[in-house]
């Protein structure tokens, strides 16, 4: 067995490992790294331009993990591309908001490389997508007409947790074995249930994690933190502020919607809308199409019929009155800049009756990791666009 990182950085991003077996050659992820720009933030591919890959698998549809697949398959145009079902109903839509959002870092930010692909590449790699069930054997290296009659080895798609499609990929021998995680989540959310890996066994494991090596704190538990965000979210709302809670437009998003209409249905927060993004929209749509194929709790929970759902168009943020206990569910988690994240907190900065729930992790090195650090009262560097703010 032959392995190599692709990652172009020393810590968590641009996800891309290249594993041969037994001959076969096979791609897990091809994401882009979040922290960096144009064709920095790709793996780098050209340490295996020179073989001949059979097959890429897709662990989920975060960016980190697919957000170069398109630049991985002009390298590899006859590879075919495997996820899980549920992924298959969400890639494209993922890869189209990507270009979207290159198109504008280039006319706002002037990275003349951007878009690193176009919504005709998309189209036409779609025909290679395949989505498989959960816990099926696919036989990765028999479609190409050279491997015909060849044994070939396996790949099973095991669930994560970590968002809807999720999965971890166990690649399979005729002598070894390997397991590759991707994100995974072991504990139950409020939809998704933790991770099925409990019959996996490997030679290798691949495993990347941002709180690995963290204890989890005495007295944790998912529901004491529920009743802690209820009773923080009823502070606010009681001095009539606004709450943002940033969010990634896939998965978060859905968990922390599902949180709130269950609250609601509890009579433990009054009925009103909850303000989203239009790709947070149209991939909650989505959890509610799928919810028979996924592995969740309250399967009956429609959350486009829970809840009264406002979606906050491009430019709308900026125009948006902070009174009235009004909830923002908004991308991106991290609070990039030019997102509506971003530019919503950057106004909220500074006004006590406002208040900001980090519901995830977030990078030192972001807008959100710079004001979770900052003490009361300290200015600081919010982002390039925003400049300083007092917290």
């Amino acid at each position: 067995m032959r392995i190599l990182n692709l990652n172009p950085a020393s810590n968590i991003g641009a996800s891309a490992w290249f594993v041969e077996i037994e001959g076969h050659r096979l791609l897990m992820d091809a994401g882009t790294h979040p922290k960096r720009e144009g064709r920095d933030s790709l793996p780098i591919y050209r340490l295996i331009q020179k073989e001949e890959l059979d097959a890429i698998a897709v662990t989920h549809c975060h960016h980190d993990h697919v957000g170069s697949l398109p630049v991985a398959l002009r390298h590899f145009p006859k590879a075919h591309v495997l996820m899980t079902e549920l992924s298959y109903f969400l890639i494209e839509r993922v890869l189209h908001n990507s270009v979207n959002v290159m198109t504008r870092q280039r006319d706002e930010l002037g990275i003349k490389e951007y878009p690193l692909f176009s919504h005709d590449e998309v189209d036409e790699i779609a025909a290679l997508f395949q989505g498989f069930r959960y816990n099926r054997e696919i036989e990765w290296a028999a479609s190409h007409k050279t491997r015909v009659g060849q044994a070939s080895p396996t790949l099973e798609f095991y669930d994560a947790g970590h968002a809807l499609g999720s999965a971890g990929i166990m690649a399979r021998g005729q002598k070894e074995t390997l397991f590759y995680t991707g994100d995974v989540c072991f504990r139950d959310q409020t939809i998704l249930r933790g991770a099925r890996f409990d019959d996996v066994k490997a030679d290798v494991l691949i495993m990347e994690t941002t709180r690995g090596n963290r204890q989890v704190p005495p007295g944790f538990s998912r529901e004491t933190e529920i009743e802690r965000f209820t009773a923080a979210l009823h502070e606010v709302l009681k001095r009539r502020g606004c709450v943002l809670i940033p969010t990634f437009a896939l998965g978060r998003t859905q968990e922390i919607l599902a949180l709130l209409a269950l609250l609601m249905k509890a009579g433990k927060l009054k009925r009103q809308p909850i303000y989203i993004g239009g790709l947070g929209r149209v991939f909650t749509e989505i959890y509610d199409l799928e919810a028979h194929r996924a592995h969740r709790n309250h399967s009956n929970l429609k959350l486009t019929e829970a809840l009264n759902l406002a979606v906050l168009e491009p430019g709308q943020v900026d125009k948006m009155r902070l009174s009235g206990g009004r909830i923002f569910v908004l991308t991106a988690g991290m609070m990039s800049e030019h997102t509506a994240a971003h530019d919503l907190a950057a106004r909220m900065i500074g006004d006590e009756r406002q208040a900001i729930f980090f519901v995830g992790y977030a990078d030192p090195d972001t807008p959100g990791g710079r004001l979770k650090s900052a003490k009361h009262g300290a200015t600081f560097v919010f982002s390039g666009s925003a400049g300083e703010v007092t917290r």
